[in-house]
């Protein structure tokens, strides 16, 4: 009984069963009697790092989450302030005096309705025309052989690697003088300068979509097809009743990536409207028409004007921000099955 008494307490764990009744701790100094001393010695510093390990862990993913998060915690906190408070040494984080009279007005000089209804025509619009050209053509990498397809391919590959600028004032041109000979329009200022890319497949990030389909119509079995072909389907045929309804992870993930780039485009807007508002091409301007419009050509000190311009970037960020949280899992699985991944 005294034995009993002076034997030291062993954790939960210690004492789970591993084989023939006996506890972890048990096995463990019957495995280290058969072993020498540098193994006893990798054993304890194993044991050490098992136990640190976690806590470590737990302290890079908050100090990663906190510098990813920092700048929309101080948009946060900046948008609902009033201008006053920039001024404040005391204030950090919590508003002195909250108001929403910044996101307002903010609002207000961007004219979000006309501005948003814009920007959803030439983004919803444009991502699922490119969608449907990128998924062609991804398919036809996948799935078809053909002269030329290496060449072509690189070709798909460069426009990954080579910016928007690089053809900005060719196209500009194009546009500008859209036609052959005397039979010519100007498309400037229009959306078909933005859908003609989207639907010939050199849109905004085409080449990356291309890319997308064409890893995931790889992977999908080739019985697939076959068993269509046998059905009496042709290749267009197949592409819509069979290949796209297996393929729908894929659709909806460069359908986000498509809308995202055009929501926050201002380049190529910027480079073919200078009539026509998006999104990103008001806050782009936002600082300008806060002069004009809200300030009346007043001096007011840039720290002051930070609170409208980061209401300006929390309201451009918003409807993203909205769209993500409910298409999170979706958007996940289909990069995971995509290949761009693992």
């Amino acid at each position: 009984m005294e034995t009993t008494k002076n034997k030291p307490l062993a954790s939960p764990k210690e004492d789970t069963l591993v084989g023939n009744g006996m506890s972890k701790r048990e096995a463990r100094k019957i495995r280290m009697q058969s072993m020498n001393k540098s193994e006893i010695a990798y054993m304890r510093r194993k044991r050490v790092f098992d136990a640190v390990w976690p806590f470590f862990r737990f302290f890079i993913l908050f100090g990663l989450c906190f510098v990813i998060l920092y700048p929309l915690i101080y948009m946060i906190s900046c948008a609902f302030r009033d201008s006053a408070d920039m001024s404040d040494p005391t204030v950090m984080w919590i508003p002195r005096h909250l108001t929403l009279n910044v996101i307002k007005e903010t609002a207000d000089v961007m004219d979000i309705w006309n501005t948003l209804k814009t920007t959803l025509l030439l983004n919803v619009g444009c991502s699922l025309v490119q969608v449907a050209s990128c998924a062609l053509a991804g398919y036809g990498f996948a799935r078809f052989k053909f002269k030329g397809k290496g060449i072509l391919f690189g070709i798909v590959v460069m426009m990954i690697l080579v910016p928007p600028q690089i053809i900005s004032i060719p196209q500009y041109m194009l546009f500008r003088h859209f036609g052959i000979g005397s039979l010519t329009v100007n498309l400037i200022n229009t959306k078909l300068c933005m859908y003609l890319p989207a639907a010939m497949g050199n849109g905004i990030r085409a080449g990356l979509m291309i890319f997308i389909f064409r890893q995931f119509f790889k992977g999908l079995p080739k019985e697939l097809e076959d068993a269509a072909y046998l059905d009496g389907c042709g290749p267009l045929r197949t592409f819509v009743q069979v290949m796209i309804p297996n393929a729908s992870s894929s659709f909806l993930t460069v359908f986000l990536f498509s809308i995202v780039w055009y929501w926050n485009d201002y380049y190529v807007s910027s480079t073919f409207f200078t009539k026509n508002q998006t999104i990103a091409l008001m806050l782009k301007n936002l600082s300008t028409l806060l002069s004009q419009q809200l300030f009346n050509n007043a001096d007011v000190s840039p720290r002051e004007q930070i609170v409208w311009m980061e209401a300006g970037c929390l309201i451009a960020i918003l409807p993203i921000l909205v769209m993500y949280t409910f298409l999170q899992k979706y958007f996940t699985e289909g990069i995971e099955r995509s290949g761009l991944v693992g």
